[in-house]
């Protein structure tokens, strides 16, 4: 990124001044490092969001932050309706909720290496992984309703998963507010038997040893130990989110003139959140988080079958679930002002950040703060990290999601192959299982940023703070 264009405001951060229409600033998180290597189109695209009717503050863009969809993946921004503020598609993604569950299995990461061709098999056998994949589960009519109503509690209804879950997973497994009317017989057709499925691209499974333990206190009450075994899913809303979000972009796009909105990109196109059109994305936004907090509820279950199986003395307890493709409503104070607002905060690839005291948290993590959950990519680390208090978090309370993308899926397969970095990354001792070898080649580990150094500036910009370092040893990938 060309830095001309910014002010360094702290070592961790850059400022857009606003100019050419934008309401607010853009403010991008990133080390001296990090913003070399950002794409140009990032800085334009926080630049747009911020041209957005009803934003307040700033435009965000997380350490991660790279080229996406109207939004900047790993951007923030948040609306006020009550200055005409709007809710963008482009804002929240096509997997709507895509997010990541951690489950800790109480066990040494040397029983998983004993077992470990065995467990991967048997993961991969288990948990419908790929494109176009489908479950065990055919779920239509009524039925369907009822998990877009019900979320993870849904899916502890029918029997899969433990009701112990629903205390772990962000609005307690299921969003209020979610009206299954609003969502086409399209995108439930398209999900009637791909619920418990972990899709394509960057979805995967993973077993991961806790590596290093960063902050012991924290990890204390988050139940993680050194050299522990961990089970991560990164998974969203599939087939639904998807059809979700192609259908509402395209009518934002087409009635935005009718709102009075001139849209600085297609791809940002947006209603305002009180209007009708408005009213109804919301709706079926938030039928699509159900749908993926039953998705993950759905494979957390299917993961625990195949470990009674083959290490049966695991226990596989929830740590926490977190979506990074939403938008929320929530109340925050706006800079310089001491009185929370209504808002409604856009997270596309980025994770919720609340920290200790918080009451949306349960207890005992509300001691401590809300586990962030920071998936990596095959053969990379990944991180657990903690919100920070709301006098000191920053971008509405949000943090990274991930490394981010380096080089297009494009440019991974010009360069790599699946199948070296599969014999590569099984001379690691890291076992790879996986439908597609074109897949692996496109999520190549060096087709991403250095996830240390991201959530290191995460750290120092004051978003959360890093609990434990994970390093993977099955990773069974879509």
């Amino acid at each position: 990124m060309d830095t001309a264009k910014l002010e360094r405001i702290t070592a961790t951060a850059w400022r857009i001044p606003p100019h050419d229409g934008m309401h607010v600033p853009g403010i991008v998180y990133a080390d001296e490092y990090l913003i070399a290597d950002m794409d140009d189109k990032v800085c334009q695209q926080v630049c747009n969001v911020a041209k957005l009717p009803g934003i307040v503050e700033a435009s965000y863009a997380m350490p991660d932050a790279h080229w996406g969809y109207g939004f900047p993946i790993g951007g923030v921004a948040a609306f006020d309706p009550e200055a005409g503020g709007v809710v963008s598609a482009g804002g929240v993604g096509f997997d709507i909720s895509c997010g990541v569950r951690t489950m800790l299995t109480g066990l040494p990461a040397n029983r998983v290496v004993e077992v470990r061709d065995t467990l991967a098999d048997a993961l991969y056998a288990e948990i419908p992984v790929g494109l176009g994949s489908t479950g065990h589960l055919h779920v239509v009519g009524e039925e369907m309703d009822a998990m877009l109503l019900g979320g993870a509690r849904w899916a502890v209804e029918q029997g899969y998963g433990d009701a112990a879950d629903l205390e772990r997973i962000e609005e307690r497994g299921r969003m209020a507010g979610a009206e299954p009317a609003t969502v086409s017989d399209r995108a439930k057709t398209r999900q009637r038997d791909e619920v418990g499925t972990l899709g394509s691209g960057n979805h995967y499974l993973e077993v991961q040893q806790v590596a290093e333990i960063l902050l012991p206190d924290v990890a204390e009450v988050f139940g993680l130990r050194e050299g522990d075994a961990v089970v991560t899913i990164h998974c969203g809303s599939r087939g639904l989110g998807h059809q979700i979000g192609t259908e509402f972009l395209r009518e934002m796009v087409e009635t935005a003139g009718e709102h009075g909105i001139a849209l600085p990109d297609r791809e940002l196109a947006c209603a305002p959140i009180e209007s009708a059109l408005g009213r109804r994305y919301l709706g079926a936004m938030r039928a699509g988080i159900n749908c993926a907090f039953a998705n993950r509820e759905v494979i957390g279950h299917l993961a625990r079958q195949v470990f009674a199986r083959v290490l049966p003395e695991a226990r596989l307890d929830l740590l926490f679930d977190v979506s990074h493709n939403t938008c929320k409503e929530e109340a925050h104070p706006v800079a310089g002002e001491s009185a929370a607002r209504r808002l409604f905060v856009h997270r596309k690839g980025a994770t919720r950040a609340f920290g200790a005291g918080d009451p949306a948290l349960p207890e005992p993590l509300r001691a401590v703060g809300q586990p962030v959950l920071i998936g990596g990519s095959m053969g990379t680390a990944s991180y657990v990290l903690v919100g920070t208090p709301r006098d000191g978090g920053h971008a509405f309370r949000s943090a990274c999601h991930g490394a981010g993308r380096a080089l297009s899926r494009h440019a991974a397969l010009r360069r790599w192959r699946g199948r070296d970095i599969v014999n590569d990354l099984e001379q690691r001792g890291i076992a790879i299982r996986s439908p597609s070898m074109r897949g692996v080649a496109e999520e190549a580990p060096g087709a991403y940023k250095d996830i240390d150094a991201v959530v290191e500036v995460a750290e120092r910009a004051g978003l959360a703070r890093r609990v434990a370092r994970l390093t993977p040893m099955i990773c069974v990938k879509g």
